[in-house]
């Protein structure tokens, strides 16, 4: 056997790395980012905060006045705290790590975020993917037979969903809450939450096994690399003790703790993003095959029926006129023949729809 064999888990040899590509010279539509940046009077003073930061320190480990800011500008109920993450990803894996006990499965409704499966499968344990109805809502009765059987340690719900982009079925949730009881907790991830504008936040304490995960990415702020999640207090004390002390590093800190203090420009932001999705869902189902699926996030599944060319085609000649959007058709076979396009300013989403036209056209 080869070193490599010898060493590396064969569940992690069967995977491929997490892909991310050069979007140098496109308008870049693939990774749900927010395009506006901040005013530039709001850039200087952040910029003289940034210039103070002690980068000879590690930061304090208790980040106690960032979390006050986010408990207080993001409606976290009074009397629960947050526990903060290196982008949600970390959060994900803290909470794998934590609850991979020997035989324990997590479940998620597929298609849905990869990294669930994958940070499952990094802490060893098996993932129970259940897949969505054709319209992408909540197969409920499997969701409960699922958990029924399986029993997961944890159950992710994200609200909205990536990819398709829609809000599951609240009552729905709520029946799988109950359903997994005290054998499993049910994260529901709430990236997209600032164009959504429904939440499971203010639902903490009705249920024990809850535990509402975010990130400030989609707000406007994923180069920073923030996540946070909250839950009872209980839980939080465990998953406490998976964080490495240091993750989040004095730079995000200083700039999350700045900005929050300017939430309302973010929020502002967030409004246009949402008129601006009414307006793309409008333009794009105009277009002859094209079908356009309901979205609450800051983003669009479309699904390619054009006779002349296919999701495939319609990519490949979107990238020719260096237009980088996300070809999902290959993640899950309810997703064939679909693409997923970030929510943009007005003059990249008229980009988009110029090239979209004449791609369909080719």
């Amino acid at each position: 056997m080869s070193l490599i064999e010898n060493i590396i888990r064969p569940e992690v040899r069967a995977l491929s790395a997490y892909h991310v590509p050069d979007a140098g010279g496109f308008v870049k539509l693939d990774a749900m980012e927010n395009p506006y940046v901040l005013p530039e009077t709001l850039r200087e003073e952040l910029g003289r905060r940034l210039s103070d930061v002690a980068l000879n320190r590690y930061p304090v480990p208790s980040y106690s006045q960032l979390k006050v800011k986010i408990c207080t500008t993001q409606g976290v109920p009074a009397g629960f705290d947050v526990i903060l993450g290196n982008g949600s990803d970390e959060l994900i894996t803290i909470v794998s790590v934590a609850c991979a006990k020997p035989g324990a499965k997590v479940l998620a409704p597929t298609p849905g975020f990869v990294m669930y499966a994958m940070s499952a499968k990094f802490a060893g344990m098996e993932f129970v993917g259940v897949p969505l109805k054709p319209d992408f809502t909540l197969d409920k009765a499997a969701m409960l037979a699922a958990i029924k059987e399986h029993k997961p340690a944890i159950t992710y719900l994200a609200y909205p969903n990536n990819p398709t982009g829609n809000l599951f079925d609240a009552d729905d949730m709520v029946d799988i809450l109950r359903a997994a009881g005290d054998s499993g907790v049910v994260i529901v991830d709430e990236a997209y939450q600032p164009f959504a504008q429904a939440t499971f936040m203010p639902r903490l304490a009705e249920f024990p096994n809850l535990v509402v995960m975010r990130t400030v990415s989609k707000l406007g702020l994923a180069g920073i690399r923030l996540g946070y999640m909250s839950c009872s207090s209980a839980l939080l004390v465990e998953f406490d003790k998976v964080r490495p002390p240091y993750n989040v590093n004095v730079l995000t800190q200083a700039a999350a703790e700045f900005v929050l203090d300017h939430v309302d420009v973010l929020d502002a932001q967030a409004t246009s993003l949402r008129w601006e999705r009414t307006k793309l869902i409008a333009d794009l189902a105009a277009l002859p095959g094209v079908e356009v699926f309901p979205s609450a996030a800051n983003f669009l599944l479309i699904r390619v029926k054009n006779p002349k060319i296919s999701a495939d085609g319609v990519f490949s000649a979107l990238l020719d006129r260096k237009v980088l959007i996300k070809n999902v058709g290959k993640m899950h076979p309810l997703l064939e023949n679909c693409l997923r396009v970030t929510v943009s300013t007005p003059e990249e989403n008229r980009i988009f729809l110029d090239a979209m036209k004449a791609s369909l056209d080719s």
